[in-house]
């Protein structure tokens, strides 16, 4: 069979760096995090201190009052950034096949917020008091339902939630179907809004989130002094295309998708493998789906989430892999972590890399913990060259997602 290729020809993305993809890039370039102290609630009696809140979110852009009622934030971050990546690929829905156009954008939790509102209301007040949109607003696929609702897309539509690797798994499949010939046009990423109390209270019981006060030094990968992540939030949508659909229509072509790789560790439920092992063969997978060489690898944006077990297996992995030349940084560090929306957001911010051929530091890092071997891009970030990219996610339960990135030259 006659295989597809497939291009990347928009994206939307909202985050605590900016609300375009303009934004969001020269954040990344300049050096200004996202990073601040926690204000949609009172976290005093929790070591917490910060988090990646979105700011000056624009409700008014595609929503009405009643759209607020009827879904919970993470479901309006999805529809934003959608509705931004369409107009960024130019897309026309009415000049598409609505049959063989999807939406796949997926969340590590869901609507985090509405189930928290919504069992507090039950305890003080009863089951009766419920409210009616309970449920539609708080379950994770509605999202993608939502999206797909809002622009008429009748193809695939699913949310794929394996954590904090749920948005790179949803390009991958979005990848897949397009590459295989099920679909044409594909909206693929996640959306996350877990700044909430049950949120950070849960991951601060596992002892996972940083505990520094200084916001500049909280979310610091690979750094010997990192102590756990930082929460952020947002959304990020691709619009991924076949070759052939995307030149048909004259479409503007940002970046090639060329490989795809994930598995499991199958070794703890919050642990990665010590070795990075799981890692590293997802990373083989994708590199070997889109027929390069380890050496060909030019940058990697790494899952760095600030968290001691996580970067010492990943700098193992990438290490074992690709070898300790290729640049590596960690975008989290702007960002905070994303969860199930972190895949998209860092897609975006390697596509964006490869355009500028600049390499973004990972923001705070001072001083790379020993054993970390990998090239970690900190101070400064570089000009480089970059014609592939990798991509890496790994989440709770083992879950390893790793996208490979091709810099589109027509």
């Amino acid at each position: 069979m006659t295989l597809n290729r497939v291009v990347v020809t928009g994206y939307g993305v909202t985050s605590p760096i900016g609300h375009t993809p303009e934004d969001f890039w020269n954040s990344l370039h300049d050096g200004k995090i996202g990073i601040k102290p926690i204000t949609r609630f009172d976290a005093s009696s929790i070591p917490v201190f910060n988090a990646g809140e979105i700011q000056d979110f624009p409700f008014d852009k595609y929503f009405v009052k009643k759209d607020t009622n009827r879904m919970d934030l993470y479901s309006l971050y999805a529809i934003y950034a959608a509705m931004e990546a369409l107009e960024n690929a130019e897309l026309d829905m009415e000049q598409v096949d609505r049959d063989r156009t999807g939406v796949i954008v997926s969340s590590g939790i869901g609507g985090l917020q509405e189930l928290e509102d919504q069992i507090i209301r039950m305890h003080e007040k009863g089951m009766k008091r419920i409210k009616p949109m309970f449920i539609p607003k708080a379950l994770s696929n509605m999202g993608a339902g939502n999206i797909a609702l809002k622009i008429g897309a009748q193809g695939v539509c699913k949310s794929i939630t394996t954590a904090c690797a749920s948005a790179n798994d949803a390009i991958g499949e979005a990848f897949r179907e397009i590459k295989y010939g099920f679909q044409d046009v594909v909206l693929a990423g996640g959306a996350e809004a877990s700044i909430t109390q049950i949120g950070i209270g849960g991951f601060n019981a596992l002892t996972a989130l940083s505990t520094t006060e200084d916001p500049a030094r909280s979310a610091i990968p690979f750094d010997k002094d990192r102590n756990g992540f930082v929460m952020g939030e947002g959304a990020g949508v691709l619009v991924l295309e076949s070759l052939e659909h995307a030149q048909k229509r004259g479409a503007t072509i940002l970046a090639e998708v060329v490989g795809y790789g994930s598995n499991c560790d199958a070794y703890h439920m919050t642990t990665p493998t010590p070795d990075g092992s799981g890692a590293a063969k997802a990373i083989k997978l994708s590199i070997k789906e889109a027929g390069i060489a380890p050496e060909d690898v030019d940058y990697v944006n790494a899952h760095g989430t600030s968290t001691q077990a996580n970067e010492k297996g990943e700098s193992q992995a990438i290490v074992s892999v690709l070898g300790k030349e290729v640049p590596v940084s960690s975008t989290k560090s702007f960002t905070g972590h994303l969860l199930g929306a972190a895949g998209a957001v860092e897609a975006i911010a390697t596509i964006e890399a490869m355009r500028h051929s600049y390499i973004p530091m990972t923001a705070g890092t001072q001083e790379l913990s020993d054993y970390i071997e990998a090239n970690v891009v900190f101070g400064q970030g570089q000009d480089a060259e970059v014609k592939y990219a990798v991509s890496n996610t790994f989440g709770f339960g083992g879950h390893n997602a790793v996208l490979t990135f091709k810099r589109w030259e027509g």
